[in-house]
């Protein structure tokens, strides 16, 4: 059975269309929120992992504090630069209570635990081999960073390397400054 040449562009249509509507469809289901995803203005979402240095952590011990949350790489640029700032707020924030905990995506671990020591950097870092928080926390590009207050809940979120006046300002909204 020869198919009629003039049936062959409404059935070229049929099959664009029926891709088409696979491929919205797959859109929906992949960016539908999931069950523990983040929002502003809602508990941040439970961290529990090991950090680089072998450590179990459990972001739910760090209530009562304002937290920075920062997910880096150490083959990203932007995470490399912003690393002084953050070693510089969280001295410069100790009173106030200030932890950073460091996320690491998308790169292994030996190179992350080598940054961090010549960095000489004092937060965890949880690794997350299966990308799960990455996931969970929808992170987009590195770094993202996250302020959550101190009474776990999200306040901002940062897409990109964070600023001196970007820290400044987010920081007052998980500190209880004005």
């Amino acid at each position: 059975m020869r198919l009629d040449p003039r049936r062959r562009p409404l059935l070229l249509a049929l099959a664009l269309s029926i891709a088409a509507t696979v491929a919205v469809l797959g859109v929906v289901v992949a960016t539908r929120p999931l069950g523990d995803t983040v929002a502003k203005g809602q508990p941040a979402p439970m961290i529990v992992g090991t950090t680089l240095d072998g450590a179990p952590f459990d972001l739910a011990a760090l209530r009562g504090r304002p937290v920075v949350i920062n997910f880096w790489g150490p083959t990203c640029v932007p995470c490399r630069d912003e690393f002084p700032l953050l070693k510089a707020k969280l001295t410069e924030h100790a009173a106030d209570g200030l932890a950073v905990v460091g996320v690491l995506t998308d790169d292994p671990a030996d190179p992350a635990r080598a940054f961090v020591a010549d960095e000489g950097s004092t937060w965890p870092t949880v690794i997350d081999p299966n990308g799960a928080l990455k996931k969970t926390y929808r992170v987009v590009g590195r770094p993202q960073s996250y302020f959550v207050d101190r009474n776990g809940i999200l306040r901002s979120i940062q897409i990109g390397e964070v600023r001196d006046a970007d820290f400044e300002r987010q920081f007052d909204l998980i500190s209880g400054g004005s």
